[in-house]
């Protein structure tokens, strides 16, 4: 039953991922984390670029959606689970499995499938 109940979770996290426009990640992640954090997930330097996704005045690179896309997947795959409060938290904070960095910082250095299972670690309760 948990392992049915993970599988709905982790399905419906890249369906809502999947729908998104790019804008409404970033829109939810700046919402969430600030624009700088915004700006670091992706990868850039400049924060304002950020506000510019957000309005729709231009879009991100491709390296820049797919970790913009990914941090939105996996906090909505803690927060379907949990809630945002822990969602938000569990993104920011070290991670033993991700040798103590922080998710969101796993997913800036390109280390997405690291992340997901250490999404799916929290979710079964390993960590």
């Amino acid at each position: 039953m948990q392992i049915q109940r993970e599988a709905a979770a982790e399905a419906r996290a890249h369906r809502d991922t999947a729908r998104q426009t790019i804008a409404d990640i970033a829109r939810f992640l700046q919402e969430n984390f600030s624009q700088r954090v915004t700006a670091h997930i992706a990868g850039i330097e400049d924060a304002k670029q950020v506000g510019k996704w957000c309005k729709e005045q231009s879009t991100p690179r491709f390296e820049s959606e797919v970790r913009l896309r990914t941090a939105y997947q996996v906090f909505q795959l803690i927060q379907h689970a949990e809630n945002c409060h822990t969602a938000r938290a569990w993104m920011i904070g070290m991670n033993p499995q991700l040798e103590d960095d922080a998710p969101l910082q796993a997913i800036a250095d390109d280390r997405f499938k690291d992340v997901m299972a250490a999404a799916r670690a929290y979710l079964q309760g390993d960590l």
